[in-house]
């Protein structure tokens, strides 16, 4: 009797003999299967043992596979077509010649992989509309660029229909005919003439927006991106003169704000600016708000969106949908709205069970920073801080006054037997900080001062206490003592990595690190925060999520192996670009949502010992920010010791989350020690997930050496390890 597996094989080589070989789909239907089945090219890739660009370029008609991968692809899009069969073309309608009802589609250029796409594709392509004034219902006029009619569908399972064209637009005008590129390419026609009317038309027709993050929550509002087309058509200038950019928003009289006033539209006090929102009060739970953002006015900084500005209208709505899909709608900078979604994530208030008349009341949300700002610690606040008024002006304090947690910036002479290996290889941190705030137990309320208090390692707080006792050349890894090089490792305690020579202030992580090391500690004073907990667990879930499925769609997943993880990573950004700038936002979201809870005061006319504007926010707190920088750096100096006590190798320098090491080799694995593909535990390990590292850059040790001549031995080559390239003498200082 004839088995299962070679029935399949013989009908397999039946309908090969019969189609002449593996004829596929057409290009098209070859992307429409892929998103239907919400598969990424990456993971066609993979599964196939191709380059996504391989994927793309099947998709798009300019190549085709080959031999064994052409039959396992044919193979997958048969299995893929019997679950998503085309949908019937629907008979066109009679619509009245010049009707907006009609609609066109095509293929969106390669829309945004991942759930980012795939998902929304399928729910916002085909809704049968027309504007205002038509019969067809208030939904607006949905085009594709090509000359088939699309077929109408309902909203996909799991959508909320309010939000059904995804989280925002970019509106471009063409010919006299205002679009918006909607996330998967869906392009709607905008029929508004103005600024107040396009925020109308926004919030009544477009149907954008994001469902809100976590229970108490608040939904996104709907963002709208101007091209500088449309800000010609809206009357905005293209750029901002000096002055403008200089305030950072077009001046009071400006004929669109009076335009928006008149509509009885406000800003926020950040008033028009490059993100401006807009909005009318709230009416009960009824928001009426949309935020604005103008490449050209620099809404996208280059340092963090790279050429996204650049980008043409359906582009740039794919990068920061994808951006919005994964983290969240951008409410400004990147630094911005990583600090908005710890807030939408852990929303201040609730509504209560209700009371006696049945009535619900906002109260305060577990978990939550609340909405109430609160002072830091004498030590934890900034220099100008109102807390320090009373210091003489000129003075500077002393580590016994200030509490200073900040990333390493170290770096050491190179001995003898370093001098004579022949590379310098860098390694980098995946997301350090985001690494750091993994599990941090971080105050959620006011500090309590507390004299001579007994050192608890799970009480968030700053602690005044002396660890000059620490010996880093005998130092525990676990249970067991490890001699150590004295001279060769930074100090855990302090940026600079130099010894601490008396009592200073240090953040709970800091000083539960010295115990760890097998010292003792006590405290003389502290700073505790008894309402505590993991405020920061799902933000670094949420971003961590985004970074790793967007590395994996641009061919860096999580499960390779440390040669392949190498490989993979060399060129990465080339294999889509667009996905390697949404990358980029997501690490800068990290780490200027991070600064943001220590922001200083910013060309407001301030002076030493006023307030800013920034303290009036309950996520002010630099307590929250030291003690995420503390495990961060105490996260690197751990796996520095276990790397040195395990091969007896220390770093040259150290800058941030980049360590660097003196090598035979360029590659990281010509010092790392891998054994059978297992990394050394505790230690560093290769890989695209936070607190992982990746190659950072090889530079000859001629090289280094050669810099420390020129520019002195203080030179911390990490800065320069990437590239190679030292601009000025400044920068070496």
């Amino acid at each position: 009797m004839t088995d299962q597996p070679e029935l399949f094989a013989a009908v397999d080589s039946l309908l090969a003999a019969v189609d002449g070989g593996a004829v596929l789909p057409c290009p098209a239907e070859r992307a429409r299967l892929r998103e239907a089945a919400g598969l990424t090219q990456a993971a066609i890739a993979q599964a196939l043992g191709a380059r996504v660009p391989s994927v793309q370029a099947w998709e798009a008609g300019r190549a085709e596979p080959k031999g064994e991968r052409l039959q396992a692809y044919r193979r997958l899009l048969e299995g893929l077509a019997a679950r998503f069969p085309a949908p019937a073309p629907a008979p066109a309608p009679d619509v009245p010649t010049g009707s907006s009802a009609t609609q066109t589609q095509t293929l969106p250029p390669d829309a945004a992989t991942g759930t980012a796409a795939a998902t929304m594709d399928q729910h916002i392509l085909q809704r049968t509309t027309s504007r205002p004034g038509t019969t067809a219902g208030p939904s607006p006029a949905v085009r594709r660029p090509a000359a088939k009619r699309a077929t109408p569908t309902p909203t996909a399972p799991g959508t909320d229909p309010r939000f059904a064209n995804g989280p925002l637009a970019v509106v471009d005008v063409e010919d006299g005919q205002a679009s918006a590129y909607c996330v998967g390419g869906l392009v709607l026609d905008v029929p508004a003439k103005s600024i107040p009317a396009l925020v109308d038309w926004t919030l009544t027709e477009a149907k954008l927006g994001q469902p809100k993050l976590a229970g108490p929550g608040k939904d996104a509002d709907p963002l709208i991106v101007l091209t500088e087309a449309a800000c010609e058509r809206y009357g905005l200038p293209l750029h901002l003169s000096e002055e403008e950019r200089l305030s950072g928003r077009l001046p009071e009289g400006h004929k669109v704000i009076k335009q928006l006033a008149r509509a009885d539209w406000q800003l926020t006090r950040r008033g028009f600016g490059p993100w401006a929102r807009i909005y009318r009060p709230a009416r009960g739970s009824e928001r009426a708000c949309v935020q604005l953002c103008i490449p050209s006015w620099q809404a996208l900084d280059t340092r963090h969106w790279g050429e996204a500005g650049q980008l043409p209208p359906a582009e740039l709505a794919r990068v920061l949908g994808v951006y919005a899909t994964r983290v969240m709608t951008p409410r400004g900078s990147t630094a911005v709205t990583g600090l908005e979604l710890m807030t939408a994530l852990h929303p201040p208030t609730r509504a209560s069970a209700p009371d006696a008349d049945g009535k619900r009341h906002s109260e305060h949300n577990p978990g939550s920073l609340g909405r109430d700002p609160v002072d830091p610690a004498p030590c934890e606040a900034p220099d100008g801080h109102p807390l320090l008024a009373g210091l003489p002006r000129f003075h500077r304090r002393t580590p016994a006054e200030a509490l200073v947690e900040e990333a390493y910036d170290w770096s050491r002479p190179l001995t003898d037997t370093e001098c004579l290996q022949r590379h310098l290889v860098g390694i980098d941190v995946n997301m350090a900080f985001a690494a750091g705030a993994n599990g941090a137990i971080v105050g959620l309320g006011a500090p309590t001062h507390v004299k001579n208090p007994v050192f608890d390692p799970k009480l968030p707080g700053s602690w005044l206490v002396d660890l000059s006792h620490v010996d880093l050349s005998r130092v525990k890894t676990g249970k067991e003592w490890q001699r150590l090089e004295a001279g060769m490792l930074p100090s855990p305690f302090t940026p600079k990595g130099t010894h601490p020579d008396g009592p200073a202030w240090y953040a709970t992580p800091t000083v539960a690190y010295a115990l760890e090391l097998g010292y003792d500690v006590t405290p003389l004073e502290a700073y505790v925060r008894y309402d505590n907990g993991r405020y920061l667990d799902a933000w670094y879930n949420r971003l961590r999520d985004a970074y790793v499925e967007t590395m994996a769609d641009l061919g860096v997943p999580a499960d390779l192996t440390p040669q392949d993880f190498l490989a993979a990573m060399d060129g990465y950004r080339q294999r889509d670009p667009q996905l390697a700038i949404v990358a980029s936002a997501i690490k800068a979201t990290v780490k200027g949502g991070l600064g943001k809870l220590r922001e200083r005061p910013r060309g407001e006319g301030w002076k030493p010992g006023q307030p800013w504007r920034a303290l009036a926010r309950p996520t002010w707190r630099p307590d929250i920010r030291a003690a995420v920088i503390s495990r961060t750096r105490i996260n690197m100096h751990r796996k520095i010791v276990k790397h040195a006590a395990f091969t007896g190798q220390y770093p040259v320098a150290i800058l941030s989350d980049c360590a660097v090491y003196a090598a035979d080799g360029p590659s990281p694995l010509d010092f790392l020690p891998y054994r059978d593909g297992k990394p050394l535990p505790g230690g560093w390990r290769l890989g695209v997930s936070p607190g992982m590292v990746k190659h950072e850059g090889t530079q000859t040790t001629l090289w280094g050496e050669g810099l420390r001549e020129q520019y002195g031995q203080e030179l911390n080559l990490a800065r320069y390890i990437k590239d190679g390239q030292v601009t000025s003498k400044d920068d070496g200082e």
